[in-house]
């Protein structure tokens, strides 16, 4: 794999500290994204089958003396542990010999943090509306940026992954904010221990109740053809207005951005200062919604992911879509309302139902331009901390090659390709070729 790799020009790559087995019990692999993802298939087969079912277990053994402050715990290790194990150790060593830096990817607030498939928070810790409640099921699984176990527990995690790992070069931080995949979850954050930090921030916690109930309502019940009409474009300007009558809105968004400011901080001085912190976020306008403030966190990281993974653009807006569904509103009305807000660049569906994610063979909707818009935004609030474009290799060769083309020439060379498992050969000469066209 790595010989596959260095002939494509490759310099970095992420793994995770886990190994894994075919298991009848265990999730799937491609990750569904919540179900909608069922349709991919890997490129490149694992035990001889392009979907499977596997179980993962620790590639090391966690140091338990680091979690004794968070009451949730690293996954213990087992015979799969003891067996391949070593086999992460071994990758590591052999990739750092062929001159490749080596990164771990870890989930930033989903217990035990190695894998988004499994694990998450406890009842107590779970993000919230402002009903109280934490809504249907979602493709992430992130606890409350506010929960102090978890936070804890990432500290740890931190500790324990630079001792047992010395060598690799950084953290790639996956979701250290409010992933904004569903509607209801861009109200999320009234959980205790989230309102506790509002109210030492001096928020009004009750008009911030108010007020997102009457904008998630507004949202969800009252909205016209005349008034989506207006052809919104989504920055922090116009937000700003956009939420002139909700000032309690406004101070949620602050909420989420303090809180995921301080989650960085905090995984940042636990780690080593030689090992590199990479968080990833979503590209503009979405991580306005998410809280990942880039202009902050610019100055606490060596480097800051945008996620150009385009099969889930329409995943969320037929998200949003759903729940802008109640009112008279057409749905056409609605489907060109978020297309224009949120920049996918797409030509608008005749109506929102159109929205899907897309199969194996298909096309992503995401528009070059839209794409490298994004870039260019990101970069501009990140100021002189380097943006890396995160492009996707699902998808048919020829669309794969065009998102990162443009992700490639927008980032001048920053591109990281997510994953693998959607590289085939054809793929693999592709990014070659793209990096070293002399080739």
């Amino acid at each position: 794999m790595l010989d596959r790799l260095q002939s494509a020009h490759v310099t970095d790559i992420a793994t995770s500290p886990y190994v894994m087995e075919p298991s009848q019990e265990g999730t799937r692999e491609p990750p569904a994204d919540a179900g909608s993802g069922k349709v991919r298939l890997l490129d490149r087969e694992l035990w001889g089958r392009r979907e499977i079912k596997v179980r993962t277990a620790p590639s090391f053994i966690p140091d338990k003396s680091l979690y004794t402050k968070t009451s949730y715990q690293p996954p213990e290790p087992d015979g799969l542990t003891k067996r391949e194990g070593e086999t992460v150790a071994g990758f590591i060593s052999a990739a750092r010999k062929r001159g490749m830096k080596v990164w771990f990817q870890v989930q930033s607030a989903i217990p035990p943090g190695y894998r988004v498939q499994f694990g998450g928070p406890s009842e107590n810790d779970r993000p919230l509306g402002p009903d109280g409640k934490s809504g249907p099921s979602r493709v992430d699984a992130n606890a409350s940026l506010a929960a102090p176990d978890v936070l804890e527990y990432g500290r740890a995690m931190m500790k324990d992954l630079a001792r047992a790992y010395p060598d690799i070069d950084g953290i790639r931080l996956d979701w250290p904010e409010y992933p904004p995949y569903h509607a209801h979850a861009l109200f999320f954050d009234f959980n205790d221990h989230a309102l506790a930090v509002a109210r030492l921030m001096g928020i009004d916690v009750d008009r911030m109740r108010r007020h997102a109930s009457q904008l998630q309502h507004k949202l969800s019940g009252s909205l016209t053809d005349e008034f989506l009409a207006k052809g919104l474009v989504l920055d922090e300007e116009s937000l700003v207005r956009a939420l002139a009558h909700y000032p309690g809105v406004l101070d949620l968004l602050r909420l989420r951005r303090k809180l995921s400011g301080d989650l960085l901080s905090s995984f940042r001085t636990a780690l080593p200062s030689k090992m590199a912190l990479v968080p990833q976020t979503f590209p503009p306008p979405f991580h306005l919604l998410s809280g990942f403030d880039l202009a902050s966190a610019a100055d606490l990281v060596q480097g800051i992911g945008v996620k150009f993974y385009t099969m889930h653009w329409p995943m969320i807006l037929s998200d949003y879509a759903s729940a802008m569904s109640a009112g008279s509103a057409k749905s056409s009305a609605i489907a060109e309302a978020l297309v224009t807000v949120f920049g996918t660049g797409e030509q608008p569906p005749a109506g929102a139902a159109q929205f899907h994610y897309p199969e194996p063979d298909e096309a992503h909707t995401a528009s070059n331009n839209a794409i490298r818009q994004k870039i260019e935004t990101a970069q501009a609030s990140a100021g002189s901390c380097q943006v890396y474009a995160f492009t996707h290799a699902y998808g048919p060769l020829d669309d794969v090659m065009r998102r990162a083309r443009v992700c490639w020439e927008a980032s001048n060379g920053n591109m990281w390709v997510n994953r693998y498992g959607y590289m085939s050969n054809e793929k693999i000469t592709g990014f070659g070729d793209l990096v070293n066209p002399s080739d």
